[in-house]
């Protein structure tokens, strides 16, 4: 035998859970759409793949590659 009672608290909590959960959604879909924004002005992968801040020695050109 559960208890089914709600009291008023908790419909509050789920109001807020419900806009909680609506703006993790909303900062998702904004950092996902920056993400393929930036990756489709690129143009080309292996530009995204120098841009890291850190130095690949695989993806230097050497002398003699061109």
């Amino acid at each position: 035998m559960a208890i089914k009672v709600e009291h008023e608290v908790h419909e509050r909590r789920k109001g807020r859970n419900y806009g909680v959960f609506l703006l993790l959604i909303g900062f998702i879909a904004i950092v996902f759409g920056l993400t393929v924004v930036k990756v489709t002005q690129l143009g080309e992968v292996a530009q995204f793949e120098k841009f890291d801040h850190s130095v690949r020695p695989q993806i230097v050109p050497q002398e003699g590659d061109e």
